[in-house]
Formats: structure tokens, sequence, C-alpha cells
């Protein structure tokens, strides 16, 4: 990812507080070398079933899920801080995700009707996650 996407990514991250805090783990491509979109995202997918945790909420970020609102992610988010649910955002390749990941979320949220890039994805969920954390906390950085 270029540096930009590092640092937008940590501006965020660093203002959530403990409680709240954002993690991310990054999985390695496979090499794309005379494989077929097909055996690359199936590889992808028995992969981040292992990554994720067990007890995760799992929630798919898809340009063709269900339109998200910075309000509905803070409700959200204050019902998983509420009932201790640790929510594990997926963010998939540029070939998108394997339909067993998307049918194993609980959810597919859209951040856009546009397609985005995954790096710009992250910047903008971590952005959102701190923003929709300011709303539940009355903070003024969110303004309607």
């Amino acid at each position: 990812m270029p540096a930009w996407v590092q640092t937008g990514f940590e501006e965020y991250t660093k203002r959530m507080p403990t409680e709240a805090r954002i993690e991310m783990l990054e999985l390695k491509p496979d090499d794309r070398t005379g494989k077929s979109v097909d055996v690359l995202l199936k590889s992808e997918a028995v992969r981040l079933e292992a990554a994720i945790p067990r007890q995760a909420e799992r929630l798919v970020l898809d340009e063709r899920g269900e339109p998200m609102t910075t309000r509905d992610l803070a409700q959200m988010l204050t019902t998983w801080m509420r009932e201790g649910i640790s929510p594990c955002f997926i963010i998939g390749s540029a070939d998108g995700l394997h339909v067993s990941v998307k049918q194993s979320a609980s959810r597919q949220f859209s951040l856009s009707g546009c397609t985005l890039p995954h790096g710009l994805v992250r910047v903008m969920l971590a952005e959102q996650l701190y923003r929709a954390w300011s709303i539940t906390q009355n903070h003024p950085y969110h303004r309607d």
C-alpha cells in the first residue's frame, strides 16, 4: 500500500479509545501467476476463514451491499460495545471476495456505490468508525 494509506489509517485508529480500538489484519495476496480468479478467491477464502476470530461478527464491505450511513454505523457500534461483540470488517481483494466469504457474513455493507480501491476503503472505514464513535460520545467531530 502507498504510504498515504498507512498514514490515513493510522490517523484515525490512533484517535479511537482503547475500548473501541481498530486492529487490522492484512493477508498477503497469493501469487497470481497462471491462476484463475476463482482459484485465487477460493484460496483467499480459506486464509480468511483461518484468520478471522471465531466469535467475531463478520461484515463484508462490497459495493453491492446495503448502503450504510454514519448514523447506522454509530448505532451498530453502540450495540457491539454494549453486547461485547467484536465486529470484523472484511475488505475484498482487487477481484472481490469468494461467495463463501460473503455468505458467512452477517451483513454486507457498502461505503459507496462506486468501486473503490482497497487502500482507500481502509482509510474511509477507519474514518467512519471514528466518526461513529464520535457520534456515540456527542463529540463535535461529526456535524449534521
